[in-house]
């Protein structure tokens, strides 16, 4: 079960009381939900927000407890203005942008570079783009670039090259495969870094069939502007490109007195979290009040 990063200092940022609703626009398997429903009762609701409807219905079926005061939408938390227009007096509004342990470990679609499994990685399945149309079908610059954009890759001229190679003989359909090309591209001593080699080329291809970095800049300035005066935006991130991206979206909202910054620098997972779920350890909370409508 996904274990809900930096739980403690979400409560603390977004602070619910007793009849606030909020928005979750990544429920999840609703950690987060869950501890926002225990402290906003008895009248206060929550929105959940995700994108994969198989998350959504694993969901339903372990949240009948908190019955009318948790509804779930199975939608883009790009089209969060849209989902929020009936739900109204939003005093916070949370983004977690971590991938749950169930899509690694139980989903089979292909995001663990751990597991033999199809090349898919949606968490949308209707989407029609798969990683495995991204490194069958894409010319070897347009591979390249998103290897190096999303991935920050440093060999992402050798990996792209290697899948070209690969595609001529064969169609490259599963994790494993794939893995092989990773490896035959990179230089043998940097295969055995802390981090293992085929992690960049596995986060690159997920964010571009999820189109997961322009997703986020379509969701912040949605997400200030259903907000209450003096609501609360709590945002995770697990990479620098997207921790980038909300740096510099409150730093411009902030200039614009908007926004007023909580959180000076990211907070991070104490070391007791890491231990307990290391998959915690890369985590950024920024976290914002608005203060202007």
């Amino acid at each position: 079960m996904h274990i809900p990063v930096l739980q403690k200092e979400v409560m603390q940022y977004l602070a619910p009381k007793p009849n606030e609703n909020f928005i979750d626009c990544t429920a999840g398997f609703g950690g987060h939900t869950a501890a926002i429903l225990e402290k906003n009762g008895p009248q206060g609701r929550v929105l959940g927000i995700d994108w994969d409807k198989e998350v959504i219905s694993q969901l339903k079926s372990q949240t009948t407890k908190f019955k009318d005061r948790l509804i779930l939408i199975n939608d883009s938390f790009t089209n969060l203005k849209e989902i929020a227009k009936k739900f109204h007096s939003i005093s916070g509004v949370l983004f977690d942008l971590g991938m749950s342990s169930w899509h690694l470990e139980e989903s089979g679609r292909g995001f663990s570079f751990l597991k033999s499994e199809p090349l898919d990685m949606r968490y949308n399945v209707n989407n029609p783009l798969t990683a495995e149309k991204i490194v069958n079908y894409w010319s070897e610059p347009e591979m390249e670039n998103i290897l190096k954009e999303y991935g920050e890759e440093r060999f992402a001229g050798n990996i792209a090259e290697e899948i070209i190679n690969e595609r001529k003989f064969y169609p490259i359909k599963s994790t494993s495969q794939m893995v092989k090309i990773i490896q035959k591209a990179i230089p043998f001593r940097y295969q055995r870094q802390k981090i293992h080699f085929a992690t960049r080329v596995f986060q690159a291809l997920r964010i571009a069939v999820n189109d997961e970095l322009n997703n986020l800049k379509k969701a912040l300035p949605q997400a200030v502007e259903i907000l209450n005066p003096q609501g609360r935006m709590v945002v995770i991130s697990f990479h620098s490109l997207e921790d980038r991206i909300v740096k510099n979206f409150l730093k411009e909202k902030s200039k614009e007195n908007i926004l007023q910054i909580l959180t000076k620098k990211p907070t991070r997972p104490a070391r007791q979290e890491i231990i307990i779920n290391p998959r915690s350890r890369s985590a950024k909370l920024r976290a914002a009040i608005k203060i202007k409508q």
